[in-house]
Formats: structure tokens, C-alpha cells, sequence
């Protein structure tokens, strides 16, 4: 259910006004305890899918895919690549993409469709490189499909860092950047209508919170910690991912959907403590391998009946976009996403931060020329 924003005619005004801060208690403890049962759990509920999961034709499908030399996105590319899509890998190290398309080339040998892949570099921790990405792509006048947000970061441990931009990491990688990306890229998108936004999201949102007076957590009003600014990014996206949901119009014929991979083995275990990465090594069976984890995903960006259930949502006005969970099936992201009212706040933040007009996404629908202020350097 949907979390109201109205209140009572004799409430009083302080009461009224007054802004949600943090999480409940009770909040935090359910979202822990969804945690903790997704882990125990996710390969019991994902046991009705094979592995790998077995494609839908593609051989017409544009892909991008960010983050893709590594961990779940690798697997993506790899798949929707020898299933005989066109694979843009867009990533930080185009080195280590070419070398994986090497090696693609070598195992698909005796696959009668051949590798449609290329590389483009695009660094997330830089919104100057986002825009030039995506006017690069944008300048082919091609068609795009399918646009996969799956580049992602969790230091756990580490110090608060921020880019280059003035940005927390966490929120720049994980949320502004795929947020940046996913609006230049309409115009592409509605050329290769029908297509899809898909951001590969985590069970971890259930614990996050966003206050978006602080995105950057800098206020102390919250103590900063690797899982606070990860888990609150990517709350964030689900949050911004619904109401450009809700900005596009069906006949644009764009879905937006969010995934959860469940918990899977990744590069990310190499930022966590040793005895965290010790624990990870004794419960090998609950975590998920990559190619596990890029089921959710690979189902979002091919399955046939994404687009109507996508459809449906946004006609019965439901207050977040399509979420799919870890096992393949339609799943509700948590109480805290359902709020419209702070999705619109997020909105219309990460507009302002990421240096879009606020009637970005109804003017590139138009055909007009959108001015980003990032980007303008060559």
C-alpha cells in the first residue's frame, strides 16, 4: 500500500510539517529481518530457475550495460552477447572489456551467431564523462533497447569519500549517475521504443533512508558509515526510478524497473572486513554466484511480459515502478519507497544535483535540446 501524505483536518501544523528524520525502529528491524531472510533463503525461492537462465531471442536488442567488466554485469554482457544481442560495454577500463571480449570471441567459436560487442569508456565517479557518453551514443541517431544500470559500489569500511563533482560516493555511483545517464539517453530510448530502463538495485534499500536536505550525509544529523551511504543511494534510485516512471507516458513505450540480484559473491566482498570475508567463504551456499545474481536482471531486459506488467502498474497509479526480486518475480520494494511525497523530493533533488531543468525528461519527449551543466568541457 501506497504511504499517504494527507493528515487530518485538527492536526496541528508543527505536527503537520514536521519531516520523518530516520527510520523506525521497527522500520529498521523489518528491514533487517528481510535481510536476513532473503539470505537464508534466496536460493530456496530461486530454485525454480535454471542457471544459466535461458534467453528470449535478442538478436534485435540493443544493450548498454554499465559496469560490465566484473561480477554481476559481466555476466549480463557476456550472456546477452553470445545470445546474439548488440552489447555496449560501458565501462571505466576499456582495457579489461576488450581483453573480456577476447575471451568471449574464443568460448562462443562454435556458436553459429558471432559477438556483436563493442566498448565505450564512461567513468560514474565523473558526471562530465556521463554526458559525453551519452552524447557520443545519442549522436549515432541509433536505436537503444535496453539501457542496464548495474554499475555499482560498496566500500565497506572505507572513510567517506567524495568525487570530483562534491558528491558522496555512493550516491554519485550508485543513484545520480545511472539518474543522469537513464534521462540523456531518451531520445535513444524512444528510437528504439519498445525499451527498458532496468537498475540493478539491492535487498540492502529495505535499510536505507534518504533525507534529501542531507544526500550527501554531511549534516550530522546522521552518522556517515559505507552501509548508510549505500543502502540510502539506492533507496534513492528506487525512489527516482518511480517517478520517471510515472513522467513517461505509455505511448513513449519506455519501462522503468528496478532488480534485486539477492546476495551474491562479487568484487564487492573485496572491500569488506577480513572476518566478514571469512564469513562469506564458510556460507558459500546461501550467497549466489554472479551468474545467479544476473538472472533478475537479464529476466527484466528480455522477458515479453516486463512491458505489460510495467504497463499495468502505471495504469492502476501504483507509487513505485516495477521491482523484481531475486528469484524472477514481481516483488514490492520496501514501506519507506512507497513514499510519493519524499519521491518527489528526490526527484527534483537529483535534478538540481545533477544539473538537469525540471521539465528535462517532457522536453527530450519533445525533441528539444536539454542543457546539462556538466559535460560542456572537451
Amino acid at each position: 500500500m501506497a504511504t499517504t501524505t494527507s493528515s487530518s483536518s485538527n492536526e496541528a501544523p508543527e505536527t503537520k510539517n514536521k519531516k520523518k528524520e530516520c527510520l523506525g525502529w521497527i522500520e529498521w528491524l523489518r528491514g533487517w529481518f528481510y535481510l536476513i531472510y532473503e539470505m537464508l533463503f534466496q536460493r530456496i525461492m530461486a530454485s525454480h530457475l535454471h542457471n544459466p537462465m535461458p534467453l528470449p531471442p535478442v538478436n534485435d536488442l540493443t544493450c548498454i550495460v554499465t559496469g560490465s567488466t566484473s561480477g554481476i554485469g559481466l555476466e549480463i554482457a557476456r550472456q546477452l552477447a553470445q545470445s546474439g544481442a548488440h552489447v555496449v560495454m560501458a565501462v571505466r577500463n576499456t582495457n579489461a572489456a576488450q581483453e573480456l571480449i577476447q575471451k568471449w570471441q574464443i568460448d562462443s567459436s562454435g556458436l553459429s551467431i558471432p559477438l556483436n560487442v563493442e566498448v565505450m569508456q564512461v567513468d560514474l565517479l565523473s558526471l562530465d564523462s556521463v554526458v559525453r557518453f551519452a552524447g557520443a551514443w545519442n549522436a549515432r541517431s541509433a536505436p537503444l533497447h535496453v539501457l542496464i544500470n548495474n554499475a555499482g559500489i560498496f566500500s565497506i569500511g572505507e572513510p567517506q569519500k567524495f568525487s570530483k563533482d562534491g558528491y558522496e560516493q555512493h550516491l554519485q555511483v550508485n543513484h545520480l549517475a545511472p539518474a543522469l545517464l537513464s534521462i540523456l539517453l531518451l531520445p535513444s530510448l524512444i528510437r528504439g521504443s519498445p525499451s527498458r530502463i532496468v537498475n540493478v538495485n539491492s535487498v540492502m534499500h529495505h535499510v536505507g533512508f534518504v533525507d534529501t536536505d542531507d544526500m550527501n550525509v554531511t549534516s550530522g544529523k546522521r552518522k556517515f558509515s559505507s552501509l548508510v551511504g549505500y543502502s540510502s543511494s539506492k533507496l534513492a534510485e528506487i525512489m527516482f526510478s518511480s517517478i520517471l516512471n510515472k513522467r513517461l507516458p505509455a505511448e513513449s513505450g519506455i519501462s522503468v524497473l528496478c532488480v534485486s540480484p539477492g546476495i551474491v559473491q562479487t568484487n564487492v566482498a573485496r572491500d569488506l572486513p577480513k572476518l566478514v570475508q571469512a564469513a562469506y567463504h564458510l556460507i558459500p551456499y546461501f550467497i549466489f554466484s554472479a551468474q545467479e545474481g544476473a538472472r533478475s536482471a537479464l529476466f527484466a531486459a528480455t522477458d515479453p511480459q516486463v512491458p505489460e506488467y510495467c504497463d499495468m502498474l502505471k495504469a492502476d497509479e501504483w507509487p513505485v515502478c516495477a521491482f523484481i526480486s531475486q528469484d524472477c518475480r514481481p516483488a514490492n520494494p520496501s514501506e519507506e519507497a512507497h513514499s510519493v511525497q519524499t519521491s518527489y523530493e528526490v526527484w527534483e533533488k537529483t535534478l538540481e544535483m545533477i544539473g538537469l531543468p525540471s521539465d528535462a525528461v517532457e522536453r527530450l519527449l519533445d525533441g528539444e535540446e536539454v542543457k546539462c551543466r556538466y559535460g560542456r568541457e572537451q
